[in-house]
């Protein structure tokens, strides 16, 4: 933890887990996902762990569970690794999206990428299609006009994805753009949406963001969603800037 870090919040546990008095404590605080898309360990596809840190409000002393309840726009840092092929860091520090590889020889990541941007139209939608029948109008709309292809209201044929790894999805994005969707739907009504809003949709959707791409719960932007409990759970919709704007477009007018 090197002394930078005050405390830390994980999809993983319920609480927040504060630096022991007999370590330097900092001024920051991590939040993060240990093992996003872990279903998919036993058949050797694509993992990763999401982070996201957030500045420790000044004040007071010690740490409380408010201090972690910060919208997205206050995040100082945010990315991922993810675990395939390669063992890629993918990070911003809001200045753009850098992408490093883990050279093992050496043990330290290089540079490969730079200045990452998510092309503004796309060709590809990643979604569980096996809940069709439980989502939403807008986001029902959206899926049928792209399944009519070049002959439906799109004039173009698209391709859909979905690795059921958030990271691998998003990684996928970032390299040659499309949308992403983890939508609200009719089974559990009483939720917003699937996903952690700060340790999965807040990283993501800061990535995605400073790439060129939007991130919206298809009413708002993610990142100025004012969390109001440690595990809140939102919808999400990220990705090619021109796709989100059509899908969130379709909840506003509904």
């Amino acid at each position: 933890m090197g002394g930078h870090l005050a405390a830390m919040a994980s999809e993983e546990m319920e609480g927040i887990y504060v630096v022991p008095n007999r370590y330097p404590q900092g001024e920051y605080l991590l939040l993060f996902d240990p093992l996003d898309g872990s279903s998919n360990i036993d058949v050797n596809v694509s993992i990763g762990t999401i982070f996201s840190v957030l500045k420790k409000p000044d004040g007071h002393p010690g740490v409380h569970d408010n201090d972690f309840l910060q919208p997205g726009t206050q995040q100082v840092a945010a990315g991922y690794c993810i675990y395939g092929p390669q063992t890629t860091l993918v990070l911003t520090v809001g200045d753009g999206v850098a992408m490093f590889t883990l050279d093992r020889e050496q043990g330290s990541f290089v540079l490969v990428r730079d200045n990452i941007r998510i092309p503004d139209d796309t060709r590809e939608f990643a979604i569980n299609m096996s809940n069709m029948r439980h989502w939403d109008t807008p986001v029902k709309r959206y899926i049928d006009e792209c399944l009519a292809g070049k002959d439906g209201p799109r004039g173009k044929d698209f391709n859909m994805r979905w690795i059921a790894s958030m990271v691998a999805d998003v990684h996928r994005i970032l390299m040659r753009g499309g949308i992403f969707m983890y939508p609200w739907d009719k089974r559990e009504p009483h939720k917003p949406g699937k996903l952690r809003l700060m340790y999965e949709a807040n990283p993501m959707g800061w990535l995605v963001e400073q790439a060129g791409g939007l991130a919206t719960n298809g009413k708002e932007r993610i990142l100025d969603i004012q969390p109001t409990q440690l595990h809140e759970r939102v919808s999400v919709i990220l990705g090619s800037r021109n796709e989100v704007e059509r899908v969130t477009s379709y909840h506003t007018e509904k």
